[in-house]
């Protein structure tokens, strides 16, 4: 995998002072909303993972897609990469403070989306009845 398919892209610094600017706001929850970014988070809040744990434990993750967002995440403070010299070289990941600071809103989120489920599914039904055709899943 080349380096260029797996580097970190980063947005211009927003300053604030105008009117309607987020401040940066809507870039933090882009990423802690991000799905693949709330897997590996909720790995690693049970403890430090390898890469290849990591991958097994998000399911349908692929390589890349965890190469960038481990980076991503690295990058924001999130979580920490330590590398142990061996050979092949062992590479283990574990949440921040700031990364574990997420932990109980992610947790939040979760429990909410289990305790709702069946009513989201029966809202999408009843839904998909009345807007047939409507192209929306």
């Amino acid at each position: 995998m080349s380096v260029g398919h797996t580097a970190v892209t980063t947005q211009p610094v927003v300053t604030c002072g105008g009117e309607g600017e987020d401040c940066g706001i809507r870039e933090v929850l882009d990423r802690i909303g991000d799905k693949w970014s709330v897997l590996v988070v909720v790995e690693l809040a049970q403890g430090m993972r390898r890469f290849r744990q990591l991958q097994r434990a998000v399911p349908g993750i692929s390589q890349r897609m965890l190469t960038l967002t481990v980076r991503r995440l690295e990058r924001d403070g999130m979580i920490t990469r330590t590398v142990h010299p061996t050979i092949p070289p062992q590479v283990e990941y574990a949440l921040t403070p700031m990364g574990h600071s997420l932990t109980h809103l992610v947790k939040t989120l979760a429990d909410w989306s289990a305790e709702h489920r069946d009513a989201v599914a029966l809202a999408r039904r009843d839904w998909d009845e009345l807007n047939p055709g409507s192209g929306v899943r």
